[in-house]
């Protein structure tokens, strides 16, 4: 798995546009963007796309209860998505929507060459619907008492306290959410996507490497119990886009929504004249396709995704990373706890590559749940990154600006030190590509204690008060200031703002490839503050913003 070429496309699941961007979704991007930032270090050509996924009853009803357009609202929640992901310095190459031209346009493409190639299937089946509203009910606008447990207020599909799995009409008292009547079933003709002449090629697909083993594991479970055609059908009124030659009915929003990567690399080849969409995306391409996701919605894109891209004669993904849920304290996201924290809330009180950092030393290249534990979020970053890597900078640095004018020596006071740093180089690189970062950084924290032991060890605080000592003073405090050097080298994918302030302060870019090449007889900057320490004020004050949101989705 992960064997990866020159030429990569990126992409992370498409948030939805009916509400804000939460610490949930950062850790995808984050994780997605660590990889990108890495790649592109070691001069790999790699285009990083995402867009809002803009359609569904959800965002037209979440639209008439502002008063306002759909059009409207997903304008601007796209707009405070790409804000948040800005701030959070996610290095998308372009973020697009759902509801656009090139998104129809190759939606119908598909749907089209789909019916042709004879995958499309239509059939009468029965659905619950609202009379009072006037709308078909998906499963999660019906809700009624658990048949299993008998727990109450459960959604359509599934009980959240016995975690039993049902069909609507299993439930007992069922009512509609939006006008808590009871439904009626009613008939209705809808389109289908006939995943099961797809099996052997699925099985295939899932076990060629392109997927971790807990994720091929779970495959293993639909398999067995046998794939069932797909519903890609929605009955009028919905936001989306409609069928062709089939009045009242639209395209189900998980059919269009997937199709929205290739839509946004489309929008991005459109306006970049060197970009052929058809090297990434046509049935032979040699480009590495990843896809990072949740493990919630690995049925959509290990089955639906692949197969419609098989059945349209599009090349298949060649990676999906999925990860676990994101838990904060141990337990799931809280409203009321304060825990289902807004990118925004946090952005307000503590700066990006603090949370960057936490998530880089919890990820891995398995699906299990991260958990945000927010005195150890505080703890972590302040013994790691603040008392470690920008202390050892701070301590070296204020004796080459007042002895040496910021002058740094012209050799390697330790090179069997630097050469151990530079030899961290394939470990950390390969931990990167794999999707390893907490392996990544402990040794990078690792390299971070060697540093300040040596410092320790040379003592320059006491080599300063010792006389015809100058030249000495200066090969210690540079060799610190080049174990720092490649300390931020190494982190450069997970905190962009700090290592760009560190550039400013070391005066040169740092890169990969200068890894080899130490900074002798070369004049750094002042030393300004880096970061600063979190302190656990600024973790109350995000946690009382966040029971006082009042902006979260409610559908």
């Amino acid at each position: 798995m992960y064997q990866v070429k020159n030429k990569l496309l990126v992409t992370c699941a498409l948030p939805y546009a009916n509400g804000p961007i939460h610490l949930g979704h950062i850790l995808e991007h984050v994780q997605a963007d660590i990889f990108v930032r890495y790649h592109r270090m070691r001069r790999k050509e790699v285009y990083f796309i995402c867009a809002d996924d803009a359609h569904g009853t959800s965002i037209m009803l979440k639209a008439q209860k502002l008063g306002i357009s759909p059009e409207e609202m997903i304008t601007s929640v796209k707009q405070e998505h790409q804000k948040d992901f800005n701030d959070f310095t996610i290095s998308y190459d372009n973020y697009h929507s759902t509801h656009s031209e090139e998104n129809q346009e190759f939606l119908e493409h598909i749907y089209n060459t789909l019916k042709k190639n004879g995958f499309i299937k239509n059939r009468i089946i029965s659905q619950l619907y609202d009379p009072e509203k006037k709308i078909f009910l998906p499963d999660r606008f019906i809700k009624g008492t658990c048949p299993t447990c008998k727990s109450k207020d459960q959604y359509g599909d599934n009980c959240e306290v016995c975690g039993a799995i049902y069909s609507p009409i299993e439930l007992i008292d069922l009512r509609s959410v939006l006008s808590d009547t009871p439904p009626e079933m009613r008939d209705t003709e809808h389109f289908f996507f006939d995943l099961p002449i797809f099996s052997n090629m699925l099985y295939a697909w899932t076990r060629s490497g392109t997927l971790q083993e807990q994720v091929v594991n779970k495959l293993q479970e639909w398999f067995e119990s046998g794939l069932q055609q797909w519903d890609i059908t929605r009955d009028a009124p919905y936001f989306g886009f409609k069928i062709p030659d089939a009045p009242g009915k639209y395209f189900y929003v998980w059919l269009d929504a997937p199709i929205g990567y290739m839509s946004s690399l489309k929008n991005l080849c459109n306006k970049r004249s060197d970009l052929n969409f058809d090297e990434f995306w046509n049935h032979n391409s040699k480009t590495n396709i990843y896809h990072f996701i949740g493990k919630d919605i690995i049925y959509f894109h290990s089955l639906f995704w692949p197969a419609i891209l098989e059945g349209s004669q599009y090349c298949k993904p060649t990676n999906l990373v999925v990860h676990g849920h994101l838990t904060v304290n141990g337990v799931k996201m809280s409203k009321s706890r304060g825990t289902f924290i807004t990118a925004r809330s946090y952005l307000e009180h503590l700066d990006a590559d603090c949370l960057r950092y936490y998530y880089a030393t919890k990820l891995s290249s398995g699906i299990d749940d991260i958990d945000l534990n927010l005195v150890d979020f505080v703890q972590r970053f302040n013994s790691d990154i603040v008392n470690k890597v920008v202390n050892l900078a701070s301590r070296n640095a204020s004796f080459i600006s007042k002895r040496f004018s910021g002058q740094l020596s012209d050799q390697l006071e330790d090179i069997d030190l630097n050469q151990k740093f530079i030899d961290a180089a394939q470990f950390i690189g390969d931990a990167y590509s794999k999707l390893e970062y907490s392996k990544a950084m402990r040794k990078i924290i690792t390299l971070a204690d060697l540093a300040n032991r040596y410092v320790d060890q040379k003592a320059p605080w006491i080599v300063a008060k010792q006389k015809n000592k100058e030249q000495d003073l200066q090969a210690i405090c540079s060799m610190g200031i080049n174990l720092f050097r490649l300390i931020m080298i190494y982190l450069k994918p997970v905190l962009p703002n700090l290592v760009r302030r560190a550039e400013i302060f070391l005066n040169v870019e740092l890169t990969w490839d200068s890894i080899l090449v130490p900074l002798t007889h070369h004049t750094i900057r002042s030393f300004q503050t880096l970061c600063t320490r979190i302190e656990m004020a600024n973790v109350d004050a995000i946690i009382e913003r966040s029971k006082n949101n009042i902006t979260l989705e409610e559908y």
